[in-house]
């Protein structure tokens, strides 16, 4: 689909929630002005945003111009581009719970015209069933003469129990067709391409099974701490942070069947397949495919790196895991004994996430004991960030009398390719939200089944009882456990350097 046709051609009121949080001024609204640049916005828009901060329209334009400014993509800013931008917004103050301020909302939005709504919840998840709620008691989640949306940001739930409940009082103000639940993830320009590269090329789908895979690593290092989030990370970990959106987000990815149609519905009924697929991991089989660590204090590039049992808001006994990996196993034809590796850290080497699939090595050895097949098996690397890319690893023959393999690489890479303008995830996201377009969104069922499965490991890290943790150093790719798991499977970790 080209650009010029993704651009919603009926008026949008979007109304942003928690508009002077960091979300809105790194993210939401530089992601706008760049939509904005490439005139993909409705001709009539009118961005609204709330919270309590006694801010007024003027403030809230200066305040979203220096964000632009700051983070957009594009740079330097067209400034008129970002002054018409500018003139869009206006601002309401008011608590999430104060009725009078969604009937000042309401009175704005009908003054406006406004008759096609999108609500983003750009704010902590304990305030999303307090918006929802007030959304409703104030009778903003249908307009007759127009459509209403709303956007959930990550994370829905804690757990498989609270995210029922958030669904509950979501579903109890609006249809499910109307809700958005977003992972910025499923935004990225790579990670779209898998389905792309899997379903439009007659080349790769037909060895994307168990007959000709020998094992999948997705991998989610970051170079960061934990950071000012802390006191969320400590409840969270990145089981709940990053393994139950996004890597069983991407795992869905990679192994779904070709949907019927490229549309919401078909898409992530494929996806849902196969969350639901997945072999429960509960008891001693959670603690035996799974491994966790935490970061140790360091230097890192001549920086003394405080570890995570040192920051403010960590217990000092913390159990929380800063890296995790999983073995996953997937119980349908297409995949069964083909495992799945899923690993996420923090402080780890090198900030990466990609997709590996490991091809099986041919099975003979030519010409008796030589091993014509050397130790270059077939390796296809979807490469999702920093550098977005594929890379397939083969053996080639080395020039010379003897019959030496050496493993090579073909390489693409989207910078190259398309140019260095790739869209930030939101933008294409908050163009499918205005377009009513849900593929790139979870579903109801999806967010439940994910939590259904990571429930069942939770449990069993509980009923083990409290471990102290292994700790890895700053920089590393994890302490020697975590190789010593993948080893005790039979494979390696893919380390890129």
């Amino acid at each position: 689909m080209q650009a010029s046709q993704l651009k919603p051609d009926v008026p949008v009121g979007l109304v942003i929630f928690g508009a002077t949080g960091d979300l809105t001024a790194r993210k939401l609204v530089p992601a706008l002005y760049q939509l904005a640049l490439a005139d993909q916005l409705p001709d009539d828009l009118h961005i609204i945003g709330f919270a309590r901060r006694e801010w007024s329209d003027d403030d809230f334009r200066d305040e979203m111009s220096a964000a632009v400014k700051e983070h957009s993509r594009s740079q330097p800013v067209d400034d008129e581009v970002l002054q018409h931008l500018l003139g869009c917004m206006q601002y309401v103050v008011g608590d999430f719970n104060n009725q009078d301020a969604y009937a000042r909302l309401d009175a704005l939005l009908d003054e406006l015209k406004a008759d096609n709504r999108l609500f983003y919840l750009a704010t902590p998840p304990r305030a999303f069933p307090v918006i929802i709620d007030a959304i409703g008691e104030a009778k903003l989640a249908h307009c007759p003469r127009g459509w209403t949306r709303v956007v959930i940001e990550k994370p829905y739930g804690h757990d498989l129990a609270s995210a029922q409940e958030l669904d509950e009082v979501a579903h109890q103000v609006f249809e499910e067709e109307q809700i958005y639940r977003i992972d910025h993830y499923l935004g990225k320009e790579t990670v779209q391409n898998i389905l792309v590269f899997r379903f439009a090329n007659g080349i790769f789908e037909p060895l994307w099974n168990r007959r000709y895979i020998d094992s999948v690593q997705i991998t989610m290092a970051e170079t960061i701490g934990v950071g000012d989030r802390a006191g969320y990370y400590e409840d969270a970990g990145v089981i709940r942070d990053i393994f139950q959106n996004h890597l069983l987000q991407l795992l869905a990815l990679t192994a779904m069947e070709a949907p019927v149609a490229f549309n919401a519905h078909a898409v992530r009924d494929e996806k849902v397949k196969v969350l639901k697929a997945l072999h429960p991991l509960t008891g001693a089989q959670a603690i035996q495919q799974t491994v966790r660590a935490q970061y140790a204090a360091g230097e890192v590039d001549g920086e003394d790196l405080p570890g995570y049992l040192e920051l403010d808001d960590v217990a000092t006994d913390s159990t929380t895991e800063t890296l995790m990996a999983a073995e996953l196993y997937i119980d349908n034809w297409r995949w069964a004994g083909v495992p799945f590796f899923l690993r996420s850290g923090k402080r780890l080497a090198r900030r990466v996430t990609e997709i590996a699939v490991q091809y099986k090595q041919v099975p003979l050895s030519l010409f008796g004991a030589k091993n014509m097949a050397g130790e270059a098996p077939n390796r296809l690397v979807l490469n999702i960030q920093p550098e977005e890319g594929i890379t397939l690893d083969f053996g080639a023959k080395v020039p010379g009398p003897d019959n030496a393999i050496q493993g090579v690489q073909m390489d693409f890479s989207y910078a190259e390719a398309f140019g260095a303008g790739t869209p930030e995830a939101y933008e294409r996201l908050l163009m499918d939200c205005m377009n009513g377009d849900a593929t790139l969104f979870t579903r109801s069922d999806e967010v439940q089944a994910a939590w259904a499965f990571v429930d069942g490991i939770t449990a069993a890290w509980q009923q083990q009882g409290a471990q102290q943790l292994p700790q890895y150093a700053c920089g590393s790719w994890g302490p020697k456990e975590m190789d010593a798991f993948i080893q005790d499977a039979g494979f390696s970790w893919r380390n890129p350097a």
